[in-house]
């Protein structure tokens, strides 16, 4: 998928622990971490905009395109 979810970088740099975010969001450990790991097929809004405010960070900072191989051949 060309859409890659940086919500572990994001961890990393403000020192904050899967089970904090999930409580600081209002979202199961179980589905922050479907979406850490790029597996999620969508985001809500809402759930983007309590991960930026807990993260104190812009959507482009947590979500980021990246061209595979086959888009470029497809050119």
């Amino acid at each position: 998928m060309p859409i890659v979810v940086n919500v572990d970088v994001m961890m990393a740099r403000r020192k904050m622990s899967l089970t904090e975010l999930a409580n600081r969001v209002g979202i199961t450990l179980a589905n922050l971490s479907i979406l850490k790991t790029g597996k999620a097929k969508a985001i809500r809004f809402e759930t983007l905009e309590a991960l930026c405010r807990a993260l104190d960070c812009q959507p482009g900072d947590l979500l980021e395109y990246v061209e595979t191989e086959l888009e470029l051949v497809d050119r």
